[in-house]
């Protein structure tokens, strides 16, 4: 059997090595910061990650209740304003606690202002793909009990969009 030989030559990725040391340095206040930074788009959902992302947390005088500080662009500002409690929820679920106690919106790069250029992915093109005819008739047979023709076809269009996701 032939011997495996390793091409890192004792070499190992840093990320590897910090590992440890970063999870200990994040969660020394019982709070891991560097699962909100890695897991971003898990915690806030695939919308709100395009739209904005943490910069900083940060801790009271006491030790509980941390302000998490998300950076947004200035027409997603108001957006991500209305939405702020639902964020919190998510991030506080993901940890099992009311971690996070307040979170602030500012819409500057976290680097400054000349040198940082918030950019962020934006929304998701549409696809103008045809529906599929087995799609487009489930939900066609599913309302055509209804009467008045807008709320038939508003309800046909809706039962398309639902049936055309994929399963999650």
């Amino acid at each position: 059997m032939a011997r495996r030989h390793s091409t890192t030559r004792g070499f190992k990725r840093t990320s590897v090595l910090l590992k440890d040391r970063i999870r200990e340095a994040g969660e020394s206040r019982g709070f891991a910061v560097s699962r909100v930074l890695t897991h971003w788009a898990e915690i806030a959902g695939p919308d709100m990650a395009a739209q904005a992302r943490p910069v900083d947390v940060s801790y009271g005088r006491g030790g509980f209740g941390a302000t998490l500080t998300v950076l947004t662009t200035g027409p997603n500002a108001p957006l991500l304003e209305m939405q702020k409690e639902q964020l919190r929820e998510k991030v506080n679920a993901a940890y099992g606690y009311a971690a996070i106690k307040r979170i602030r919106i500012t819409q500057t790069a976290p680097t400054g202002f000349a040198e940082g250029q918030a950019v962020f992915a934006g929304p998701k093109p549409r696809s103008d793909a045809p529906p599929d005819p087995q799609v487009t008739q489930a939900a066609r047979d599913r309302a055509s009990g209804v009467a008045d023709d807008g709320l038939r076809s508003a309800l046909e269009r809706l039962g398309r969009n639902i049936l055309s996701k994929p399963n999650r």
